[in-house]
């Protein structure tokens, strides 16, 4: 069965571990809207490389890519097996783009965090795609394209960021507070998500002509490139839905995408 591809806000690792998490409800509500996948192909910030990489392993590993965190957070496990098949499928499909099979690359938090939350059970073969990070938006538009026909394969699309994404503006005493945002974060994400619903593309690729917010929203871009991914994969009779869709902290959102 045809499936939806999915942008989420992940946020804070600690996230995974707060099982009441309004995020975290959302997320595992989401998922009963639709088909369990056959697999799932992820492209997390997390995976910002100087190529351009496909996680090719049986089992992969956990990665914990964060420090100055409880310990309890780098004991979470993630156990899901990984594809070869559909990691040298991917390769295939991305041609003539030069794709490199990782077999030791693991599971990053911007994939295990959020999955851990959609799919608890981790019985579903996940894979993760690496951002290149010497390419431009247009470029991971253009390339999230060619991955189109996953989705009639009953492959989930699932790209994990932050649309607005700046560590150095956060303000640590409204980090758990909901709408908690800068003017510029507000403006920022409101625009983006006009952009979204209208399927502006030449916007969600060329976001520096919004100037001021966006320079704050997205210092560096790898937060926000997986949306790219998502909303490359819309079609005319796919709905889009917003969900979690929140300021933390004043400059981080939690901004989901459902389109399907």
């Amino acid at each position: 069965m045809k499936q939806p591809a999915i942008f989420v806000g992940h946020g804070s690792p600690m996230n995974v571990i707060e099982e009441n998490n309004p995020f975290n409800q959302k997320f595992a509500e989401i998922t009963r809207t639709f088909a369990k996948p056959k697999a799932i192909l992820c492209i997390s910030a997390h995976w910002y490389s100087k190529e351009l990489e496909v996680q090719s392993g049986a089992n992969p590993k956990m990665i914990y890519d964060f420090y100055g965190f409880p310990p309890q957070l780098s004991r979470v496990q993630y156990p899901a097996s990984g594809n070869p098949r559909l990691a040298a499928q991917i390769q295939q499909l991305l041609a003539p783009e030069e794709v490199r099979l990782n077999p030791d690359r693991g599971y990053d938090h911007g994939a295990w965090a959020v999955l851990k939350h959609l799919y608890p059970e981790a019985d579903i073969p996940v894979i993760q795609l690496s951002l290149d990070r010497t390419k431009p938006a247009s470029w991971h538009f253009a390339l999230a394209q060619k991955l189109k026909s996953l989705r009639e394969q009953g492959v989930l699309i699932l790209a994990s960021g932050n649309i607005v994404h700046n560590l150095s503006a956060l303000s640590y005493e409204h980090i758990n507070r909901l709408d908690a945002g800068y003017d510029w974060a507000y403006e920022f994400r409101d625009q983006i998500n006009r952009a979204i619903a209208g399927n502006n593309i030449e916007l969600l690729t060329h976001i520096e002509r919004l100037g001021r917010p966006a320079m704050l929203s997205v210092p560096t871009p790898e937060h926000y490139l997986p949306l790219l991914y998502v909303v490359a994969m819309r079609e005319e009779q796919d709905n889009v839905e917003l969900f979690n869709d929140h300021l933390v902290g004043g400059s981080l959102s939690m901004t989901s995408v459902f389109i399907g």
